[in-house]
C-alpha cells in the first residue's frame, strides 16, 4: 500500500482539475465522462482514510481496496499519455505555466482521441463498480487528504519545519544496563583458562524483536578488548531466506579474503573461507539469525577446521531454539526489556522538543509509564512512541488520547507486527504515510541522500501541488519522519542528510505494502518463485555490496505494470534485452555496470520521471530527449560518460541533474529553465559545448555546483550566468581544480602567476550570489583575497547563509571581515590556506552581534598561522559549541576565546605547533589535542567530562579539571605513564601506549606505574604491532577488588647478561671494537625495542637457549663489524641465519630511532664546543666542521634485487673526528642554503666585521658564506701570505675526514661492499646511521673520557639570512684575521698529522691507537706549558 487512497486520490483530482480546466474533455468528445470521473471521486474521497484504515486488518476490503488503486494508477497512466501526445505537438512545453492543452493533437489525430476516450469510459465504468461495492463496506467519513495538507504548516502537532536542536541526539541507549551487559559479554568471549576449551565457543544473545540485540552485539563487537583480541573480526547479517553461497562470500569479504574463486560452489568458497582464516583467531557475529542452519550447514565447518584456537562465535536471535540449534553455551545472554526508569528516560529524549521542556514533561510521568507498559518497554517502540508524542504536543490530554486509543487492542496484525508503529502509522496525515511507506523499499545496503528520496516521492505523484516548491515540501516530510523517529539519521554524516529504517519499523512498513510491493535480496531463494505469484507495482532487489550473484532480465519480464524499479544487483543482460515490457515504470534507480542494451531502449519508457544509474560503463544515448517527463537525473556514478548527448536540452521537465565530473555539456542548455539543482557543471570554454552564460535564464535553481572555473577566460561569461538574479538560489558550490599539494603548500609545478589570480578573481566577483543563498562552498580558489561579496556585506546582504566552507585557498593572505556580521551563519569552515599568517581584528570587528549564531568552527590547514587577535573584552561566538584548530603554527588560543564563547562544549587542537597552554575555558567539556609538540599544561577547565590527549609529549601539567570522566592517552613513544597522572581522577583510562609502558602497567601493584592509575576506575590499556595496534591488552576494575586482566606475559624475564661463547680468545675489546662500559650504554639505547620485539617473537640459540638482550646486541655487531655474511656470523655464534638477520634489524632501527641524537646537528652548547676544538687544534675560528662526500657501497645482491646498491654520503666531521651530521643520497647545501643551520653566535674581528658560523669543504664544492673552500693560488712567489696560511690551516684540517671515513670503513666492514646487505635503500640508510652512530659514542665514550648524554638538544628556530653575505669578502676578512691573530702554535704537528695521513692506514684499530696516543701526547705537551 505504498499509495494510500486518501492522499493518491488528491493527486488525481488535480491531474483531472488541470485536465477539465484546459477543455481537453471537450476536444475529446468525453467531457461528461470527465466530469462523472470527478464525481465520483469526489464521492469517494470522503470515506477512503476509513478504506485505508481497514485495509489493515479487514480482508473483505483488501480486495476492493485493490481494485481502486489499480483504476487510479490507470487513471494518471491515461493521463501522463494526453500530456505527451500535447508535448509532441509544441503545445505544452512547460505544464507547470498552465499550458496542458492537448487540443490541436487529439483534433488532428482522431484515433488518438477515440482510444483515449475509450479507456476514460471504461475505467469511469470500473470506478461505478467500486463505487457500488464500496456501500457494502458501511464507511464513515474520516476527512480527507485536503482536511490534512491545508493544516500541514499551521498545526502544532505536524508542523516538520519547526527548528530543532543541532546534534539530534536520539540515542537509544539509557542507563547503565547496556554498559553491564557489554563488559559481561566481553569477560565471557574473552575468558581463557583451565576450565575453558579453546575449541570454537558460541555465544548467544537472545530477545524479542527491538529490543536492543542489535545493538548490544555491536558494541561488543567495537569493544577495544575485542577488536585486539582477535585478528579476524567478521560481521555478518543472516536474513531469513539467506543464500549459502552468498553468505559464504560476505564471510571471505569481511574476512579480507578473495570472495571470486574459480567455482562459485559452496566446496570452493568453503575451502576458501578454511585459507583466509587458517591460523587466525577470528571472532564471528551472526545477527539476527532465523535458523541454526546458517552456522551448522554453512559457517561452522571452515571456523573449526581452520581458525585459532580461542575463535569465538556471536549469534543474535529472537528464537532459543536457534541458540540451542548453534549449540550456544549456557547460561544465554539474553537482553531484557528496559526498566521502566530507564524506559521513561528514554521516552523524555524523544518526547522533548522546542516547544514542551523537561519540566513539563515530567507532569506527565504517570501517563507515560503507562504508554511505556504498553510499549513493552521495548526500546525501538519507546522511540517511536516518543516520537509520535512529540508530534501530538505536550498537553495532557494529547497524552491521555494517545494511551486510551483502541487500536493498542487490534487483533488481527501478526504477531511479529510491532502495535506501537502501527499506532505511530496511524496518527500520521495520509500524505505522510506513503512517504513513509516508500521510504520501506529502498535497499538497506544504500545510503540514499534526503534529495534523493525527495525525488524518488514527487516522481511517484507522493508529493504534488504547486511546482515551485515540491522539494521544499518533500524534505518537510522527511523531517517529520525522523521528528517521529520512523527513520533515524545516519550518525556517520552531518545534520539528517542520510537515515536508515529499524528493521521492527521497516517490516510493518512492507507488511503495509505487500500487496503491490516486493522487496527482496538476490540471496532470496524464492525470489523467482515471488516473482512469479503476483503482478508488482513497485520491485526492490537488493544485494550487498561483497556479493556477486546476478539476477536473469528475463526474469522480470511478467511484471509489465511495475511503476518503481530499484536494484543493486548485477543483471544479466543478452543483445535484444529491453525496457519496453516496463511502459508503467516512473522510477528507475540501476547498479550495473552492463546495461547498455537497455540504455539504448530507455526513450520508450514513457511514464519515466527519475532515473539514476550507477556503475554504469555506458555512453549516455541520443534518444534520451524523448523521455519528455524525466524529471530527476542522476548520471554521477557513470564515471566513464563524457560527452553528454545534445538531445539532453530538450527535457524540458527536468529538475535535477547529476553529472560525472569530466562530463561536458551541449549547447542549449538554456532552454531547462524547469531546472532546481544542477550538480558539476564543467565551466569549459570549448566553442562547442556549453559555457556559463548558459546558465543565465536557469531562474529556478536551488542548488548549483560549478567545476573547473579556472578555465572561464572573461569576466564576462561568469557575468552572464546571472547568478545574482536566481533568487531561489539556497546552494552554490564554487570549484576550481586545487593548487595544493599534499603538504599543503602550493604545488612547485602549479605556481599562480598575478594574472592568473587577478582573472580568477574578476571571475569569482561576478559569480556573487542572490541574498537568500543558505549555504557556500568554494574549493580550490588561488586569487590573493577572496570576491569582494564576502569581504563586505554592505554589498551584498547575505543575511540568510548558514554554512560557508572554503577549501584549499592557495594564495589568500587574510579571512573576510565581512563574515561575522552574517546573522544566520552556524558553520565556518576554512581547510588549506597556506597565506594566511595573522588572523586581526578586522575578523571580528568588535561588534555586539559578531558571528551572533556560529556555533562551529573549523580552522585546518593554515600552516603559516602564527597569531589571532582577540582581545578579551571583545565579545563575539556566544553560541559557539565546536572548535577544531588544526596544523597551523598558533602560539597561544586568544584570551577573547575563552572569555566570550560561552557556550563552547568540544574544542579540538590538532597538530598544533608552538602552543604551549590552554587554560581558562569553563564551559568545554570535551578536549582533543593530538600531535601538540610544544604542549605544556591544560588548566582551569571545571567541566571537562572527556580528555584525549595524542603524542603530546612535554605535557606535564593537569590542573583544575575537576570534573573529569574520560581520558584517552595515546603515545607509541612514552615509556612511563605522565606524572600528572597522579593528579587527576578520571573514571575511565583508555591507554594506547608501546609494547614496554603495557608491560609496566601488567606488573601491577610491584610496579613503577601502579600509583598513576590504580586510583581509576575502569583503565583499558593495548599495544601492538603494525598489523593489529590491540594485539595486546590489559583491562583493569578498581571496584573489583583491584582485578588487572591482561593477555600480556608478566612474568617475561629479559636477561641482560652476555653469554661466555660470545667472547673468544681475542678479549672483548678487540672483538667488538669498544670497552665494556661503551657496550653496556648501546644495549641501554636498544633495550626497549629488543623487549618489545621479545614479546612477538623469541630469538633463541640453535640449541633453543634464548639470546639475552646483550646476546642480541653482539650478534648484531658482530655483523657490522665482521663484514661477514649472516651465514658466516650465525655459524660463529651458534645462531641460525635468519636470527641474524632479524636481530640486525631491530638493532639497526632501534638506533635509527633511539639514538639519532648521536650523529645529528648539535645545540648550540654542543656547536660552541665544537668550534672551540676547531680554533684551539687547526686555528679556524667559529668554523662548525669539514664537509665530505663519500659514496658507501653494498654490493647489488640484496634481496629485493635492486640495482641502486652505492649511498651517496655527505658527511660534516668535527675536529675530533666524529659526525656532526650526515645527510645520505641528499644535497645537504639545499638545507644550508634556506639558512636554517649554522646560525649561531659570530665572529668579530677588529674590523668591526662579523662572521657568521661556517664549515669548511675542498675546492670541489662551491665557495658560500657558510662554506668556505681554498683559494685558487699560483705558484709564483707573489702569492699573498694571507691566502697561504689560510690554505694552509684548511688543508690542515680538511684531512680529519679522510681519517675519520677510513676508520669508519675499517672498523665496520660491513660498510665496505663486502658481506651483509640490507634489504632496501631505507635499510642501507638505517645501517649507515647506525655505524656512524657507533663511531661517535666510541670516541666520545672512550677518548672524550665521559659519558655522552641521551637528550636531544634543541638547536636554536632562526633564519640566517644569507642573501645579505659575500662569499669571497668573509673568506678575504678570514684569513686576514688568521694573518693578524699568528701563525698558529700548532701548525707543525698538524703538518705531521696530515702527512700519518697522507701514509695511509685503513686499519681502524691502527688508526684508533694512533687517535689515542697524539690525544695522550698533546695532553702531555699542554699540561707542561
Amino acid at each position: 500500500m505504498a499509495m494510500v487512497l486518501d492522499a493518491f486520490a488528491s493527486y488525481v483530482g488535480h491531474m483531472l482539475a488541470q485536465l477539465a480546466a484546459d477543455g481537453v474533455g471537450t476536444m475529446l468528445g468525453v467531457s461528461g465522462e470527465i466530469d462523472k470521473m470527478g464525481d465520483k471521486l469526489r464521492d469517494l474521497k470522503n470515506f477512503l482514510a476509513d478504506a485505508d484504515r481497514r485495509n489493515i486488518t479487514d480482508e473483505t476490503v483488501q480486495e476492493w481496496v485493490g481494485q481502486l488503486k489499480r483504476a487510479m494508477y490507470e487513471a494518471t497512466d491515461i493521463l501522463d499519455l494526453c500530456q505527451l501526445k500535447a508535448m509532441e505537438r509544441g503545445s505544452c512545453t512547460t505544464p507547470d505555466a498552465g499550458c496542458f492543452n492537448p487540443l490541436l493533437f487529439c483534433m488532428r489525430n482522431p484515433s488518438h482521441a477515440h482510444e483515449i476516450g475509450t479507456r476514460i469510459k471504461k475505467l469511469n465504468k470500473r470506478l461505478d463498480y467500486i463505487k457500488e461495492r464500496s456501500a457494502a463496506f458501511n464507511f464513515v467519513n474520516l476527512g480527507s487528504y485536503e482536511d490534512h495538507i491545508s493544516n500541514v504548516h499551521i498545526s502544532h502537532h505536524g508542523n516538520p519545519s519547526r527548528e530543532t536542536v543541532g546534534d539530534f541526539d536520539r540515542s537509544a541507549i539509557v542507563g547503565d544496563k547496556i554498559e553491564e551487559d557489554t563488559r559481561a559479554l566481553v569477560a565471557q568471549i574473552m575468558q581463557m583458562g583451565k576450565d575453558v576449551k579453546n575449541d570454537i565457543m558460541v555465544v548467544a544473545i537472545v530477545g524479542v524483536g527491538g529490543v536492543g540485540k542489535t545493538t548490544l552485539a555491536q558494541k561488543v563487537f567495537n569493544d577495544e578488548a575485542i577488536q585486539g583480541e582477535f585478528s579476524k573480526k567478521i560481521w555478518l547479517s543472516i536474513n531469513q531466506n539467506f543464500s549459502v553461497v552468498d553468505l559464504l562470500r560476505r564471510a571471505i569479504i569481511e574476512a579480507g579474503g578473495d570472495a571470486q574463486p574459480p567455482e562459485s560452489a559452496k566446496t570452493s568458497l568453503h575451502e576458501t573461507l578454511k585459507n583466509t582464516l587458517f591460523d587466525h583467531k577470528t571472532f564471528l557475529v551472526m545477527d539476527d539469525v532465523w535458523n541454526h542452519i546458517a552456522w551448522d550447514d554453512v559457517l561452522k565447518i571452515p571456523l573449526v577446521n581452520a581458525a585459532a584456537p580461542g575463535s569465538r562465535v556471536l549469534v543474535t536471535t529472537r528464537d532459543e531454539g536457534v541458540a540451542r540449534g548453534v549449540k550456544a553455551i549456557l547460561p544465554y545472554h539474553r537482553v531484557d526489556i528496559l526498566a521502566p526508569e530507564d524506559a521513561w528516560s528514554l521516552l523524555k529524549k524523544q518526547a522533548w522538543s522546542s516547544e514542551i521542556d523537561e519540566d513539563h514533561i515530567n507532569t506527565l510521568k504517570d501517563i507515560g509509564l503507562k504508554i511505556i507498559l504498553k510499549c513493552g518497554c521495548l526500546p525501538i517502540a519507546v522511540k517511536v512512541m516518543g516520537g509520535l508524542l512529540r508530534e501530538r504536543g505536550g498537553l495532557r490530554h494529547d497524552w491521555q488520547q494517545v494511551l486510551d486509543d483502541s487500536k493498542w487492542s487490534t487483533t488481527k496484525m501478526p504477531d511479529d507486527l510491532n502495535h506501537t508503529v502501527y499506532l505511530s502509522y496511524e496518527y500520521m496525515a495520509s500524505y505522510l504515510k506513503q512517504c513513509f511507506l516508500y521510504y520501506s523499499f529502498l535497499p538497506k545496503s544504500r545510503i540514499f541522500h534526503m534529495d534523493q528520496v525527495v525525488a524518488m516521492w514527487i516522481s511517484e505523484g507522493l508529493i504534488h501541488g504547486n511546482s515551485s516548491d515540491l522539494e521544499e515540501l518533500g524534505r518537510n516530510y522527511y523531517k517529520e519522519l525522523v521528528s517521529r523517529n520512523l527513520i533515524e539519521p545516519n550518525k556517520s554524516f552531518a545534520d539528517i542528510w542520510f537515515c536508515s529504517m529499524h528493521d521492527v519499523v521497516r517490516s510493518f512498513a512492507q507488511y503495509m505494502t505487500k500487496d503491490e510491493a516486493l522487496v527482496t535480496q538476490d540471496g532470496d531463494n524464492n525470489i523467482l518463485a515471488k516473482l512469479a505469484s503476483q503482478k508488482f507495482l513497485r520491485l526492490s532487489i537488493e544485494t550487498n555490496r561483497s556479493q556477486s550473484g546476478a539476477l536473469d532480465w528475463k526474469s522480470l519480464h511478467a511484471q509489465q505494470s511495475v511503476r518503481t524499479l530499484i536494484s543493486t544487483v548485477h543483471i544479466k543482460m543478452k543483445p535484444g534485452d529491453s525496457l519496453v515490457t516496463f511502459s508503467s515504470l516512473r522510477t528507475l534507480y540501476i547498479e550495473s555496470a552492463d546495461m547498455a542494451s537497455l540504455v539504448e531502449s530507455l526513450h520508450q519508457l514513457k511514464h519515466l520521471r527519475y532515473l539514476t544509474l550507477v556503475n554504469a560503463d555506458i555512453s549516455a544515448p541520443g534518444n534520451i530527449g524523448k523521455l519528455k517527463l524525466l524529471q530527476f537525473l542522476d548520471l554521477c556514478g557513470c564515471t566513464r560518460l563524457v560527452n553528454l548527448p545534445d538531445s539532453i536540452v530538450k527535457l524540458g521537465q527536468l529538475r535535477l541533474l547529476s553529472l560525472p565530473i569530466a562530463s561536458m555539456v551541449p549547447r542549449r542548455f538554456r532552454g531547462l529553465t524547469n531546472m532546481r539543482r544542477l550538480s558539476m557543471f564543467r565551466a569549459h570554454m570549448d566553442g562547442d559545448w556549453c559555457s556559463l552564460d548558459e546558465l543565465g535564464p536557469l531562474s529556478q535553481l536551488r542548488f548549483l555546483a560549478l567545476t573547473e572555473l579556472e578555465n572561464v577566460s572573461a569576466p564576462s561569461f561568469a557575468a552572464n550566468a546571472r547568478l545574482g538574479e536566481k533568487t531561489h538560489l539556497i546552494s552554490l558550490l564554487l570549484f576550481c581544480t586545487s593548487k595544493l599539494g599534499d603538504d599543503g603548500l602550493v604545488k612547485r609545478k602549479e605556481g599562480v602567476s598575478e594574472e592568473e589570480q587577478q582573472r580568477i578573481e574578476k571571475v569569482i566577483d561576478k559569480l556573487c550570489p542572490p541574498p537568500g543563498v543558505e549555504d557556500l562552498q568554494i574549493n580550490g580558489y588561488f586569487g590573493r583575497q577572496l570576491p569582494s561579496w564576502m569581504m563586505s556585506t554592505s554589498m551584498v546582504p547575505l543575511n540568510n547563509l548558514k554554512t560557508i566552507l572554503f577549501n584549499d585557498l592557495a594564495c589568500c593572505t587574510q579571512l573576510p571581515n565581512g563574515l561575522c556580521q552574517l546573522p544566520n551563519l552556524q558553520l565556518l569552515q576554512v581547510s588549506r590556506a597556506p597565506c594566511i599568517k595573522h588572523v586581526g581584528t578586522g575578523f571580528l570587528q568588535a561588534a555586539a552581534t559578531s558571528f551572533s549564531r556560529l556555533n562551529k568552527l573549523i580552522l585546518e590547514g593554515m600552516v603559516e598561522w602564527e597569531d589571532w587577535e582577540w582581545e578579551e573584552q571583545v565579545q563575539a561566538m556566544r553560541r559557539l559549541e565546536k572548535l577544531v584548530l588544526s596544523k597551523c603554527r598558533l602560539r597561544h588560543v586568544p584570551p577573547g576565546l575563552a572569555s566570550s564563547a560561552s557556550s563552547l562544549k568540544l574544542l579540538c587542537l590538532q597538530h598544533v605547533r608552538h602552543l604551549s597552554y590552554i587554560e581558562n575555558f569553563p564551559s568545554v567539556v570535551e578536549l582533543e589535542v593530538n600531535g601538540c609538540p610544544d604542549l605544556e599544561r591544560i588548566t582551569n577547565l571545571p567541566n571537562l567530562q572527556k580528555l584525549t590527549i595524542w603524542n603530546c609529549p612535554k605535557l606535564k601539567v593537569l590542573e583544575r579539571i575537576t570534573s573529569l570522566e574520560r581520558l584517552v592517552l595515546k603515545d607509541y613513544t612514552m615509556e612511563k605513564l605522565p606524572e600528572y597522572m597522579r593528579d587527576i581522577k578520571p573514571r575511565h583510562l583508555q591507554l594506547f601506549c608501546r609494547v614496554w609502558l603495557l608491560f609496566g602497567v601488567a606488573t601491577g601493584q610491584s610496579g613503577t606505574e601502579w600509583d598513576k592509575f590504580s586510583h581509576i576506575e575502569h583503565v583499558k590499556a593495548y599495544a601492538g604491532d603494525v598489523d593489529n595496534q590491540r594485539k595486546w591488552h590489559i583491562l583493569y576494575t578498581r571496584g573489583d577488588n583491584c582485578k588487572l586482566d591482561s593477555n600480556i606475559n608478566n612474568s617475561t624475564i629479559f636477561e641482560e647478561t652476555l653469554s661466555s661463547s660470545m667472547v673468544d680468545a681475542q678479549g672483548f675489546e678487540s672483538l667488538y671494537k669498544m670497552r665494556r662500559s661503551t657496550f653496556s650504554y648501546i644495549c641501554s639505547l636498544v633495550r626497549i625495542p629488543f623487549f618489545e620485539d621479545m614479546l612477538a617473537r623469541d630469538p633463541t640459540f640453535v640449541n633453543g637457549r634464548v639470546m639475552s638482550l646483550q646476546d642480541r646486541v653482539a650478534v648484531a655487531l658482530r655483523l657490522l663489524i665482521s663484514g661477514n655474511s649472516p651465514v658466516t656470523v650465525g655459524s660463529s655464534l651458534c645462531v641460525s641465519e635468519s636470527t641474524v638477520l632479524l636481530v640486525a634489524h631491530v638493532f639497526v632501527k632501534a638506533m635509527w630511532d633511539r639514538a639519532m641524537h648521536h650523529c645529528s646537528w648539535p645545540g648550540s652548547a654542543k656547536l660552541e664546543k665544537i668550534k672551540h676544538k676547531f680554533d684551539k687544534i687547526h686555528g679556524l675560528p667559529n668554523c662548525c666542521g669539514v664537509l665530505h662526500t663519500d659514496h658507501i657501497m653494498f654490493g647489488s645482491q640484496n634481496h629485493d634485487h635492486e640495482e641502486n646498491d652505492v649511498v651517496l654520503i655527505q658527511a660534516v666531521v668535527g675536529s675530533d673526528m666524529r659526525f656532526v651530521e650526515i645527510w645520505m643520497d641528499y644535497d645537504l647545501l639545499e638545507d644550508y642554503e634556506k639558512g636554517g643551520w649554522l646560525n649561531g653566535s659570530s665572529l668579530k674581528l677588529s674590523d668591526g666585521l662579523e662572521i657568521g658560523e661556517y664549515i669548511i669543504g675542498d675546492s670541489g664544492y662551491p665557495l658560500h658564506p657558510w662554506l668556505l673552500t681554498p683559494y685558487k693560488l699560483d705558484n709564483d712567489l707573489s702569492r699573498p701570505e694571507s691566502k697561504v696560511e689560510f690554505n694552509r690551516r684548511h688543508s690542515t684540517a680538511t684531512a680529519i675526514t679522510r681519517r675519520a671515513l677510513a676508520r669508519l670503513k675499517g672498523t665496520w666492514k660491513c660498510l665496505q661492499g663486502e658481506g651483509w646487505h640490507p634489504n632496501n635503500k631505507l635499510e642501507m640508510h638505517q645501517t649507515i646511521h647506525t655505524c656512524c652512530v657507533l663511531h661517535n659514542l666510541v670516541i666520545e665514550m672512550e677518548e672524550g673520557g665521559g659519558m655522552p648524554s641521551n637528550q636531544d638538544e634543541n638547536y636554536i628556530e632562526q633564519v640566517r639570512q644569507l642573501v645579505e653575505e659575500n662569499a669571497v669578502r668573509v673568506r678575504d676578512a678570514l684569513s686576514q684575521h688568521l694573518m693578524g691573530s699568528g701563525v698558529h702554535a700548532m701548525a707543525e704537528e698538524e703538518e705531521q698529522e696530515a702527512a700519518l695521513v697522507a701514509s695511509g692506514s685503513g686499519d681502524g684499530n691502527n688508526e684508533q691507537e694512533g687517535r689515542r696516543r697524539q690525544t695522550a701526547d698533546r695532553g702531555k705537551k699542554a699540561h707542561e706549558s
